[in-house]
């Protein structure tokens, strides 16, 4: 008789243990969390290798006992007779699981159990087997729990839930082995003479567990190479009895299996996948959007799926509404359905409205996810009024709305900040452009549950088009970190879609989704504005220039000349396109160069200099890193030398623990006025950190 350990993912071992008793009745078994040991003969282990639907992996146990010590593990290791399980022809590998207060690292472990064995090699043979942490013939499992190590022998070599049918996958795959416990779950196992739909189904992986199920195949018929293949016990005429046995089991399916997807690359995929699993015939594939998706031929039966669920925040705007569509069709095409869902947001099955019958925790992968059961009778499919958001955040929207539409009425401008964090608990920025509002969520602190933070961003983004009336589609979803140097202005998607904003007589393209920042700082408007007043007749530059909202006003201000300087081509061309955009042509140059070493080679005079440098930069196209607290009088020495007598230089930052020394920017030949209150519009004024500015006065020598 031999201990097997069969292992699989948390929150299956119910599932796995019922699966169990039904592959080896006989055999006594004792379930533990994301696992079951079972005492029993290798025909068993044979049988649970071919049919475990459910299962990992199958660990023969070779020895185990108490850890007190390092050399403990040593000791447990060489309790075993190796050279009866594998030759020194054949590769292995350790793999160590666990810790305690005498072993903190499992490499440490896996070590000690590895110079175990080939001590023992080198003893009786005076040679050594190979270490191969790629494809070994034999992998060796030691798993420490507390104060007690046991050491394994792995009987299926790669996880039992690689079928060997995918070869290419789509986003968030779903294991096989969860497709299987999803299958279970629904129902739909149970009665395999009902339709199942994947509406969407991504590469397959669902309606090919249950096309296999539906036919008795068993899942393990198409490995090629396990993990005993190589083990001297093993019994190959055993286990060609086993596989000839299992072959023969295979029946024809009696209900139809339906998969369909809106992306047909993936739906390709898919198919090849089922091609590869010897099912494609059994599945009737389609190409079409889950929310306009018909079945007229089936009057009742299971869908099962694993819908998107946003694994990345900014894509859970764009998803409410897939949901919401979604739920209604299903109320209207899918009355009497069972209907399972897998999820790790489980807030976006909520915009279905749908209630919920059961639901069931489990892993696919790292990822913690729900799998939640709906019936569609009669009271589910109900179309039910969507009720008005309530709460802290609603409330506070909607004051702020009221009071910044007295002042905009006052403002020749259509972007501003509509919230800025003004709970600690909502902690996200509202821009609105025109009828689109950007949402800037700052990283949540780590104390934070990741679920809290998800459930808050739902009633933001719910709460959105309740109270400003703005199209969910138009909500851009922007997650904010500290960015610094050549990732300030990263790009987070390359969708190149542009529109136009209007402020103070200036039309500014803007770009809402493809950078962190849209092309246009909200908190200078007035900055802009005073650019606009003080430029007429005058040679104005503008250095680091990001797309040249500055110096439209500048040009729109009636200024002799403008000069934009900056490093990217990128926000070069955008400045053009800006000028382009207000039919501005005349003497208006565009430098694409480091602001700082041209600067210091520059000679021509300008009466105002705007100066918006980052407060951090380690760009490769810079000789040096660039601080600005550390850098900032040295850039204005450099201006100070391209400026008129009785010029001036609009001096901001956004650092927020930024200090002027006001004496040493004084000796510097400048006077200086504080304009910090003065540029911070009625929008920002929660924030009065967001930037610094300072006007300084060249003084006559």
């Amino acid at each position: 008789m031999f201990e097997f350990l069969i292992t699989t993912a948390k929150g299956l071992d119910e599932l796995l243990l019922a699966e169990l008793a039904t592959i080896c009745p006989e055999a006594p078994l004792k379930s533990k969390p994301g696992q079951v040991i079972l005492v029993g003969e290798l025909e068993q282990a044979y049988q649970i290798c071919l049919w475990s639907r459910l299962a990992n992996r199958v660990l023969l146990k070779l020895s185990d006992g108490p850890v007190k010590e390092a050399d403990d593990l040593y000791k447990i290791a060489d309790q075993v007779n190796w050279p009866s399980h594998f030759s020194l022809q054949h590769s292995f590998v350790v793999d160590f699981n666990g810790t305690n207060q005498q072993i903190n690292n499992t490499q440490f472990g896996a070590l000690k159990i590895k110079d175990a064995i080939v001590d023992q090699f080198s003893t009786f043979y005076e040679q050594r087997p190979t270490v191969s942490k790629i494809n070994p013939d034999i992998r060796i499992h030691a798993r420490l729990w507390r104060d007690n190590l046991t050491v394994y022998l792995d009987l299926t070599g790669r996880s039992l839930h690689q079928r060997h049918y995918r070869g290419k996958t789509g986003a968030a795959p779903v294991k096989e082995h969860i497709a299987c416990a999803m299958l279970i779950r629904s129902g739909w196992a149970s009665n395999m003479h009902l339709p199942l739909l994947d509406p969407m189904c991504g590469s397959g992986t669902i309606v090919i567990e249950a096309a296999l199920m539906a036919s008795h195949i068993a899942p393990g018929l198409q490995r090629q190479q396990w993990g005993f293949s190589a083990w001297q016990q093993h019994q190959p005429a055993l286990w060609q009895t086993l596989t000839a046995e299992a072959m023969a089991k295979r029946i024809s399916p009696t209900a139809p299996i339906y998969a369909s997807d809106t992306d047909g690359g993936i739906l390709a995929i898919a198919k090849d996948n089922a091609r590869a699993a010897g099912v494609i015939d059994l599945i009737q594939f389609s190409h079409a959007d889950a929310a306009q998706l018909t079945l007229a031929e089936a009057q009742t039966g299971y869908m099962v799926s694993n819908p998107p669920y946003g694994e990345r925040l900014s894509e859970v705007n764009a998803l409410i509404p897939l949901f919401q569509q979604w739920g209604k069709h299903l109320k209207q095409q899918y009355k009497n359905w069972h209907l399972s869902l897998l999820t790790a947001n489980r807030d976006l099955l909520r915009q279905m409205k749908l209630v919920a019958k059961k639901e069931y925790q489990l892993m696919n992968g790292k990822l913690e996810c729900q799998l939640v059961n709906f019936e569609l009778d009669e009271a589910n499919c109900q179309e039910r009024e969507t009720k008005l958001i309530q709460g802290d955040f609603v409330n506070r929207l909607s004051k702020n709305t009221q009071r910044l539409a007295k002042w905009l009425k006052k403002q020749n401008t259509n972007c501003y900040r509509l919230y800025d964090a003004d709970l600690p608990e909502y902690n996200v920025a509202v821009d609105r452009y025109a009828d689109w509002l950007v949402v800037q969520e700052y990283a949540a602190p780590k104390n934070i549950p990741e679920a809290l933070t998800k459930k808050r961003l739902h009633e933001v983004m719910q709460a959105l088009p309740q109270v400003t009336g703005i199209d969910p589609e138009h909500i851009v979803l922007k997650v904010r970190e500290q960015q610094k140097g050549k990732n300030q202005y990263q790009k987070v998607a390359q969708l190149k879609q542009t529109m136009t904003v209007h402020e103070n007589g200036a039309i500014l393209i803007v770009n809402l989704k493809d950078y962190l920042d849209t092309g246009l700082f909200l908190d200078h408007r007035i900055t802009r504005q005073l650019v606009q007043q003080k430029s007429r007749g005058k040679n104005v530059l503008n250095l680091f220039a990001y797309t040249g909202s500055v110096s439209v006003h500048a040009a729109l201000g009636g200024a002799s000349s403008v000069t934009t300087v900056d490093m990217s081509n990128t926000y070069i061309d955008w400045a053009k396109d800006n000028f382009r955009a207000n039919k501005l042509s005349g003497a208006y140059d565009f430098v694409q160069a480091d602001c700082l070493t041209w600067l210091k080679q520059h000679r021509h005079k300008y009466d105002l200099i705007f100066i918006d440098p980052p407060s951090f930069s380690n760009s490769k196209r810079m000789e040096d890193t660039w601080d600005v607290q550390r850098d900032y009088l040295g850039l204005l020495a450099d201006a100070v030398r391209c400026l008129t007598d009785g010029g001036e230089i609009i001096f901001s930052n956004n650092l927020r623990s930024f200090k002027l020394d006001g004496p040493s920017v004084e000796g510097l030949g400048l006077s200086v006025t504080d304009w910090n209150q003065l540029t911070l519009a009625e929008d920002f004024q929660r924030n009065p950190k967001i930037h610094h500015c300072w006007l300084f006065t060249k003084k006559p020598q």
